[in-house]
């Protein structure tokens, strides 16, 4: 099969955004009067979009919708002036997209997190590649694991599902990958576990980043 382009998830998958959004949504909790959580929570709660994150971080008891929608705004607020303060590319991220360009290999973002902050992230910490689009979750675009973002890429491009790789690191990543008809990798540096990838579908793992030129 001939690889045309690759979609990537962004968070867990591109960067490592963990402690930036811990922090932030932890001054939230803090500052309402709740329990704040440590770094393992957050790779649970991470993925589906910052608004589940804050229902997910909030105490059980407390999850109205009036309250949620109260710590999304401050948790969105406060993430916005927050978000490159400690995210960094993985290792060998760089070293994997440059050698990705160098074989023309077209490169995508599709992301759960908001589309202003994943254009803005990918912006700040990926200024030396080219992608192609950049999408996150908006009114316009449903997040994952619902396939239309991905398949938009696909019509954008004029390539292909089958000539698509698509690579994240969570179950949401791959359900989107088969659902949308395209090769489905999982990245193990990220914040799931192999034994949540592969039973979500992953048709490939990837130990470090450069594993990917592999497929090619």
């Amino acid at each position: 099969m001939k690889f045309e382009g690759v979609i990537f998830d962004l968070d867990g998958t591109l960067v490592d955004s963990l402690e930036d959004i811990a922090d932030s949504m932890n001054s939230v909790l803090q500052g309402c009067g709740f329990p704040s959580h440590d770094l393992r929570s957050y790779k649970r709660f991470i993925g589906n979009g910052i608004k589940n994150l804050v229902s997910e971080a909030l105490p059980e008891t407390f999850r109205t919708e009036e309250l949620i929608d109260k710590c999304y705004n401050f948790m969105v607020e406060k993430y916005r002036y927050n978000f490159v303060n400690k995210t960094r590319p993985y290792d060998g991220i760089a070293e994997m997209l440059t050698e990705l360009t160098a074989r023309k290999i077209i490169l995508t973002v599709f992301s759960n997190k908001a589309d202003e902050l994943t254009k803005k992230v990918v912006k700040a910490l990926l200024p030396s590649w080219k992608f192609e689009a950049i999408i996150g979750s908006s009114n316009d675009i449903p997040r994952k694991p619902n396939p239309f973002g991905a398949l938009l890429i696909s019509r954008q491009l004029s390539i292909a599902p089958e000539n698509l790789i698509y690579v994240g690191d969570s179950d949401l990543d791959m359900q989107t990958a088969n659902s949308a008809g395209m090769y489905a990798v999982g990245a193990l540096w990220g914040y799931r576990t192999k034994e949540e990838l592969v039973s979500n579908g992953a048709q490939y793992l990837l130990y470090r980043p450069l594993d990917l030129i592999k497929l090619l």
